[in-house]
């Protein structure tokens, strides 16, 4: 059998070996969600699904500074930024393991001059010589390729492996979506919030002040004694004390919003700190199907995806097990003058391989961690899904329970108005004494203050629940 022959025999093996091989480890079969068909009815009892988009969810809140809002943090926060560069690292490290698939080449050259000495053990040698050695030239061009066999689908588990941990990134980057803009809407809900506390503390700061001046008359002349005066001042302190507290407030909720958008704190302060109303839902609120939607959460997703990446790793472990072959070859040309370089070749082919036969149970015991992983991240998997339906479902309680609250303090407050009227009517005409008014404009400050809250907290809940549901990313969109 000539060369030629032989190295064709090698290359027909190598194909023959790649070609019946066989794919070791478990092959990936995605878990069925387990959830219920419907979500539970007495928390959605007035919740019927609508028109709002749960990809652009906050445009449904009928806000232009809060969609300028998400639009800027989306563009510069740094959280997203982070995860973009993930997103990177996990493809790089996909081109990393499909590289193997492919085989290496390699180039190489030389160029050598050698001058044997004339006194040196070759010395009888030099004297067969006029004028001893002659120094000699070599020079040496050529190509060394190596190429590994996936005949038990090592490479192939490894590039299924990091294909679905790269999914996963991307995973992680809308999930960070979605948390992003839930929180830059929670938190400018909070800045409207607090401005609508602040003023309706200063409109009762200046009711109860003047109460403090109509009590200090009356009793400058003679008409009521000095406890109406000290109840009216004491009453208008405390609602005074109030304002610098919910300021602050005020202000942190700012310096957060100006971080998630990237930008240094107290950069909105301009910008938003004349008040504004809280937003309010246009849209009807999305509640389906829970398999449809939970379908939608990253979070989810990416549990996923990391469980497939896993699995894939068992295999990739596995293979070591089983024998690792190789196709290796060189081709070169050499002379020992450049001119001459391309008379000569020289080249070779070989197929060798490598199987481990005793190594103390060590690739058996790495397998055993590879499915002890495995099994620990379906756990994860099915423990973020429980997570995630408790947070639906709490979602979905706190909104319709606090739209109830809301519209039952809107009521409270209504009447507690016209109580504050009818009692400084009657004080003035004398049919009352001052703690009945006392008495009102607490219940109002107090209830007005509630109202305020139960209305931001409202939006919260519902940016909560389309958090919980996955909304604010669209499976369409480009992650680069």
């Amino acid at each position: 059998m000539s060369l030629p022959a032989r190295a064709t025999f090698l290359l027909t093996v190598a194909v023959s070996l790649v070609l019946t091989g066989c794919t070791v480890g478990p092959d990936y079969v995605e878990p069925e969600l387990a959830v219920p068909d419907v979500w539970h009815a007495a928390a959605v009892e007035g919740l019927g699904t609508g028109d709002a988009n749960l990809q652009t969810w906050w445009t449904g809140l009928g806000d232009p500074t809060l969609e300028d809002l998400v639009r800027r943090a989306e563009a510069a926060n740094l959280e997203l930024r982070l995860a973009m560069a993930r997103i990177r690292e996990a493809r790089a490290r996909l081109g990393v393991a499909s590289g193997q698939r492919l085989p290496d080449l390699d180039a190489s050259g030389s160029a050598s001059v050698q001058q044997q000495s004339d006194e040196g053990l070759l010395r009888p040698l030099a004297q067969l010589s006029p004028g001893g050695f002659d120094s000699t030239e070599l020079y040496d061009v050529g190509f060394d390729a190596s190429w590994e066999l996936d005949v038990f689908g090592r490479i192939r588990r490894s590039v299924e492996s990091a294909d679905a941990a790269y999914q996963a990134s991307v995973e992680d980057y809308r999930d960070v979506l979605v948390t992003l803009f839930a929180e830059v809407a929670r938190t400018y809900v909070d800045v409207r919030e607090f401005q609508d506390r602040i003023t309706y503390a200063e409109a009762n700061a200046a009711a109860q002040r003047a109460s403090l001046g109509l009590t200090t008359d009356r009793y400058d002349a003679g008409a009521t004694s000095e406890i109406d005066v000290r109840q009216a001042e004491s009453n208008l302190k405390t609602t005074e004390a109030a304002i610098p507290t919910l300021e602050i407030a005020l202000h942190f909720a700012l310096n957060r919003l100006a971080v998630l958008l990237g930008e240094p704190p107290g950069a909105l302060h301009d910008e938003l700190m004349a008040p504004g109303a809280i937003p309010q839902p246009t849209a009807t609120l999305v509640a389906g199907v829970p398999a449809e939607l939970m379908r939608q959460r990253p979070d989810l997703r990416g549990a996923e995806r990391r469980l497939a990446a896993q699995t894939a790793r068992i295999g990739v472990t596995k293979a070591d097990l089983y024998p690792r072959f190789s196709l290796s070859g060189f081709f070169a040309v050499q002379a020992t003058d450049v001119s001459n370089l391309g008379d000569g070749t020289t080249w070779g082919v070989s197929l060798p391989f490598r199987w481990n036969l005793f190594d103390g149970g060590r690739i058996r015991s790495a397998v055993q961690v590879e499915e002890a992983r495995t099994e620990q991240a379906l756990v994860a998997y099915e423990r973020s899904l429980l997570f995630a339906l408790e947070e639906v479902e709490n979602s979905l309680t706190s909104y319709a329970l606090e739209l109830h609250r809301r519209d039952r303090l809107g009521e409270a407050v209504a009447a507690t108005q016209r109580t504050v009227e009818l009692a400084d009517i009657q004080y003035r005409a004398g049919l009352t004494d001052f703690r009945t008014v006392l008495e009102a404009q607490r219940s109002l400050a107090i209830q007005q203050d509630s109202l305020a809250s139960s209305e931001g907290q409202l939006v919260r809940n519902l940016i909560s629940l389309y958090k919980a549901l996955g909304g604010g990313w669209d499976p369409n969109a480009e992650t680069e």
